[in-house]
């Protein structure tokens, strides 16, 4: 885990083990894309690989389609938290799932899947190079005729790429201040500092995000050897431009 700090303020990663506890703070009660890739999950029979799983936002919305699951996340703070969240659910849930700690760039199960699911938004973390090669492990774990789902969110063209703070309230009551400001037309920096009483640290939490519009998706998956099948526009706020792509390796 990388910590800077910066005047009194401590910075260190989003998905280290502290930032991975407020990370799933205030994601643990957000519906966004569930709906959607349930519905697009449904269409395509096997089991389900999703890749960024986190603490389970998603993860047990996909159990709960009555299939096998494999969860697969780099971090092992939200690793843990996943175990212990499936710890808590009945057996019949918890025991379809599989918890794996891997890079989704570099990871090989030996085994394929009817699904594979790259949720919130996620592969806006990984950069060019490390999207060729996920493309390249997603083709290798795909079942003939299997699908990938993956979403991104991206800024409309000409929508001004200003900074921004909102407070959000996690799970647990306590409050956060979300920023985001653009170092440059493709990348964000996306902030998360808890609010703190007297004598708590301050400390913000922080991770890098790519700009990247589903044509240009389109376009990497393409020359990857997919083929896109479908594209549905989710809901999302003026400004922004959030959508989930269907893709199967190209026969």
């Amino acid at each position: 885990m990388t910590t800077t700090r910066t005047s009194d303020i401590r910075t260190a990663d989003l998905y280290g083990p502290q930032g991975a506890a407020a990370y799933h703070d205030i994601t643990t009660r957000d519906t966004d894309e569930i709906v959607d890739l349930r519905r697009a999950v449904r269409r395509t029979p096997g089991e389900i690989l999703e890749l960024a799983a986190g603490a389970g936002r998603l993860t047990f919305a996909l159990l709960a389609l009555g299939r096998e699951v494999t969860a697969l996340e780099l971090s092992g703070a939200l690793c843990r938290l996943l175990a212990d969240r499936a710890a808590l659910t009945p057996a019949a849930l918890r025991t379809r799932l599989t918890v794996v700690e891997a890079d989704m760039t570099s990871f090989a199960l030996g085994r394929r899947f009817g699904v594979v699911v790259l949720g919130t938004t996620s592969v806006s973390l990984v950069d060019g190079p490390g999207r060729r090669e996920l493309y390249r492990r997603v083709a290798e774990h795909l079942a003939p005729g299997g699908r990938f789902l993956l979403t991104t969110r991206s800024r409309t063209a000409g929508h001004p790429a200003a900074e921004t703070w909102t407070r959000v309230e996690g799970a647990s009551g306590r409050g956060y201040r979300l920023g985001e400001h653009w170092t440059d037309p493709g990348t964000r920096v996306v902030t998360l500092r808890p609010e703190t009483g007297p004598g708590e640290e301050r400390v913000e939490f922080t991770s890098v995000v790519r700009n990247l519009p589903a044509e240009s998706l389109a376009s990497e998956l393409d020359r990857a050897g997919f083929v896109v099948r479908t594209r549905t526009d989710l809901p999302d706020v003026p400004g922004w431009d959030h959508v989930l792509l269907e893709a199967e390796v190209a026969s």
